[in-house]
């Protein structure tokens, strides 16, 4: 029997489509066809099986405890996922009958694992082929079945994806249990988790909420001149143009350049105000821009966010349903933006489908030029799986909703742009000397919209107005200041991430890297988790109470802060995990080994664990580490109305404090938090008539005290309840 497997109910339709008649439905399988051509055609729901949990491998692993960690599988043990083992039974008797099987799993490494571990959890010795399908309109999926290869030449990309696998689990797990054991010593609800990807995420966002949070604003000042040709012949339009700080100079500006001496311009402004001077530089040049290529998921993602504010989930379910329902667009989850060769010959066909679905891009369609060949098409860019495009079917199955409009009209748009001419910009640049002061004038114009006329603009507030046009002056040309004049400006903080950026930053986390060299080695790699992934990452934190969202803007959680605030450098900012994300796509690439890769994870790990970090909040200062008076969560310095003070992380659910000092404080906070022994919430050091001692935060629920040696616990109990 030859067995066809494919991820998604969606995909075996359409393989059952391509395949011979007649077509015999059972239960989680269709037959097609009779005699040697016959195939069964079954599919998956997503995994089918997952990673064991922890107690499957030790009983003592379910209960959570910091004598048990680090936790490392051996061997590791999957299991079938509650919800689908009725498919899971219906598949594995089909493997068990088969002499041949076709891998059809989506054509990327999850893909690629999720079928390849129910053959290897079943045991499956028959010869396994794979094809890849991109696309599911009949002719495409007829074209893949009829060109299957080796599912051995894809073992690299199964080895990729459970490696990622297996280190979500290692890091996930065992840092999860350790830093929420840590936090409910300090008496803490709830589980705080930490992801191999989640948690950078999480420290981008919190990075950025602090820097917006303790931003002060500075004034800094901007010198522009009006200027007028002083010959009669030359052309009479005047322009303003800017002053161009000298080295003399740079004492008086900051880091961006910015000049933050009030005095200083108003010298400027004095010296060239009504004076000569004469063009230094004139220079006007019409220059071509390309079109951009087509979309990937992030990039699709991008867009949409930035124009129509759609959360990242959103598009990526939308852009889903438009692939699995309405087969209007090829594979979503694509991270490639470059197309096969050969689909340049299907062309027209994609632009008369694209002029029926959107009616409003018909006059785009019939005006393209079909000929045209942009950089997009190129087969050495193009692996796995290419850019997201439309297909060839002329109709949807049904109405569009009015987010799948959206996003398909901007999808094919962007195909649309490789068959439109450049755009050509207007370039214009002239500097002026007047006195020992510079001042330059610039100018860009669109001359010839080409492919812009498809892209959708949309004016973000705070834009500034488009200026008037240069005059055309040339080198030596004298010229008369007519005014000049000082703007004050202060400087902005950046802006809160949304889901536009945050995916943006996701995509391009090297610019969030500090190591130089780490960071020229990250601009080739995909950056933080996958296109498939980064959506559900988002949503995840969201769900876990780490973020949430103020109007359009993403901003952490004072439990996001929390956490972040305790964790190392390594764990919170996206350098190792970068590092990682590279590594798993050597390994796709078959260059690196998944099993090295495993091992310098369980390292790492084990550093952490023997540490025995309790969360701090030396993080976030530089005063020792304290912790609050009342429930012994971590403190950090504020600034308040009568000085600065020490605010507990929890409030408002705390309102604990304490005052600035010297010397050690007496009642124990600068120490690490030592649990009760009867209820495990965090002691705070008291005092009374007799002395010192220790009592249980969570009083009077819970009455145990503990005797005071030498300004520490004593764990032999004075009393208990």
């Amino acid at each position: 029997m030859h067995l066809y497997i494919a991820e998604k109910p969606s995909l075996a339709r359409a393989i059952v489509a391509a395949l011979p008649t007649p077509h015999e439905k059972g239960q989680g399988w269709i037959r097609c066809g009779k005699g040697p051509e016959a195939a069964t055609v079954s599919w998956c729901i997503g995994h089918l099986l997952e990673p064991a949990e922890p107690a499957r491998y030790n009983p003592s692993w379910k209960k959570w405890r910091l004598e048990d960690l680090p936790m490392f599988p051996d061997p590791w043990q999957l299991v079938p996922k509650d919800g689908v083992r009725q498919q899971f039974r219906v598949l594995e008797a089909l493997i068990r009958q088969a002499d041949l099987i076709t891998h059809a799993g989506d054509p990327d490494r999850e893909g690629q694992l999720l079928v390849d571990e129910i053959i290897r959890y079943v045991g499956a010795k028959v010869p396994v082929k794979r094809v890849l399908i991109n696309d599911l309109t009949p002719k495409a999926v007829a074209r893949a079945i009829q060109a299957p290869k080796d599912n051995r030449d894809f073992r690299p990309l199964s080895h990729s994806a459970l490696a990622r696998q297996r280190a979500d689990w290692l890091y996930g797990i065992n840092l999860t249990r350790f830093y929420t054991l840590s936090y409910q010593s300090q008496g803490e609800q709830g589980v705080y988790s930490v992801g191999r990807v989640q948690t950078p995420v999480l420290g981008l966002v919190v990075e950025r909420d602090n820097t917006i949070e303790h931003f002060e604003p500075k004034p800094w000042y901007r010198v522009e001149a009006t200027f007028q040709a002083s010959e009669p012949e030359a052309d009479p339009r005047p322009f303003t143009a800017r002053w161009l700080p000298s080295e003399d100079f740079q004492q008086y500006l900051d880091e961006e350049n910015r000049l933050l001496n009030a005095s200083v311009a108003s010298q400027i402004v004095a010296a060239v105000h009504g004076r000569p001077g004469r063009i230094t530089e004139a220079r006007f040049r019409d220059r071509p821009e390309a079109p951009p290529l087509p979309l990937s998921l992030s990039a699709l993602q991008i867009e949409a966010g930035r124009l129509y504010r759609m959360g990242a989930k959103e598009v990526l379910d939308t852009a889903q349903n438009l692939y699995e329902r309405h087969q209007l667009i090829t594979y979503p989850r694509s991270d490639c933006r470059y197309l096969p060769e050969e689909h340049f010959g299907q062309r027209k066909q994609v632009i008369q489908a694209i002029g029926r679905v959107s009616p409003e891009l018909a006059g785009f369609c019939d005006s393209t030029e079909a000929e045209r060949r942009s950089a997009a098409w190129n087969d050495k860019k193009v692996e796995a799986h290419h850019a997201i495009i439309p297909t060839v079917r002329p109709t949807a199955n049904g109405k569009l909703s009015p987010s799948e409009q959206k996003v398909y009209d901007l999808i094919s748009r962007y195909y649309l742009m490789q068959f439109a001419p450049d755009a050509v910009h207007r370039e214009g640049r002239l500097t002026v000397a007047v006195q020992e002061h510079q001042f330059r004038a610039t100018e860009t114009a669109v001359a010839e919209a080409g492919w812009k006329a498809l892209e959708i603009r949309r004016k973000e507030p705070g834009q500034e107005p488009e200026k008037p046009p240069l005059p055309r002056l040339e080198r030596d040309d004298p010229v008369l200041c007519n005014n000049a004049q000082t703007n004050e400006r202060k400087t902005q903080p950046p802006k809160h991430f949304t889901d536009a950026t945050l995916l943006s930053a996701m995509t391009n986390i090297a610019r969030f890297v500090a190591d130089s060299e780490l960071r020229k080695t990250l601009r080739e790699t995909d950056g933080l988790g996958t296109e498939a992934t980064r959506a559900a990452i988002i949503d995840t934190l969201f769900r876990r109470e780490y973020l949430f969202r103020d109007k359009r803007f993403i901003r952490a959680t004072e439990k996001g802060k929390s956490l972040i605030a305790a964790l190392p450098p390594s764990i919170r900012t996206p350098d190792r995990t970068a590092v990682w994300e590279a590594t798993l796509e050597s390994i796709r690439r078959g260059e690196d080994d998944p099993r090295l890769f495993l091992e310098t994870l369980k390292r790492e790990i084990r550093e952490l664990m023997d540490r025995r970090q309790t969360p701090d909040s030396g993080a976030l200062t530089s005063e020792p580490a304290l912790h609050c008076p009342k429930c012994r969560a971590p403190m950090v310095r504020r600034d308040g109305k009568f000085g600065a003070f020490f605010a507990c992380t929890r409030y408002p659910s705390c309102n604990g404090t304490r005052p600035l000092e010297d010397h050690q404080p007496q009642d124990g906070t600068s120490q690490k938090p030592v649990p009760c022994p009867h209820c495990f919430s965090p002691l705070v050091r008291r005092h009374s008539k007799k002395g010192w001692f220790w009592g249980c935060s969570n009083f009077p629920a819970c009455r145990q005290t503990v005797n005071d040696v030498n300004g520490k616990p004593d764990l032999g109990l004075r009393n208990s309840t």
